[in-house]
C-alpha cells in the first residue's frame, strides 16, 4: 500500500509565480498535478518561503486524501515519447514562432510545445 512517505518522495512538478503588489505581492507555488484533486498551494514573501509553506501544505493534504481513500495523483512520466507531426501555419505565425523561440533560448518545437501544454491544462483543462 502507498503510503505518505510514498508520495512526498515523488517527483511533483512544482510552479512558483510572483504575486503582483496589488494583489498582496510574494510568491505562490503550486502543484499542477493535484488541480481538481486538492487545493492548497504555498504561498511567501519568498520564492523560499512560498515552498517551504507549500511542502506542509502538501504534507497535510496528502495525509487528509489517503484518511479518506481518495485517488492521489502522481507526477506524469517523464518518459513520454515524442513523436514528429507535420502541420501547416502560416509564415507570419511561424515568424512569430521563431522570434520568440530565440527569445526564450528554446527550439520551435518547445516553444509550441509548450504553449500547447499550456494551452491545454489551463484553458481545455485536457
Amino acid at each position: 500500500m502507498k503510503d505518505l512517505e510514498y508520495y512526498l518522495n515523488l517527483p511533483y512538478k512544482i510552479e512558483i509565480e510572483k504575486i503582483p503588489e496589488n494583489d498582496g505581492g510574494g510568491y505562490c507555488a503550486m502543484m499542477p498535478e493535484f488541480k481538481g484533486t486538492a487545493l492548497f498551494w504555498g504561498d511567501g514573501k519568498s520564492e523560499v518561503e512560498a515552498l517551504k509553506d507549500l511542502k506542509l501544505a502538501f504534507k497535510s493534504a496528502l495525509t487528509g486524501l489517503i484518511e479518506s481513500g481518495k485517488k492521489i495523483p502522481e507526477p506524469k512520466a517523464k518518459t513520454d515519447k515524442t513523436k514528429s507531426i507535420a502541420i501547416t501555419l502560416k509564415q507570419s505565425v511561424i515568424d512569430r514562432i521563431d522570434r520568440h523561440a530565440k527569445e526564450l533560448g528554446i527550439s520551435r518545437s518547445a516553444l509550441i510545445f509548450k504553449g500547447m501544454d499550456s494551452y491545454l491544462n489551463n484553458v481545455m483543462k485536457a
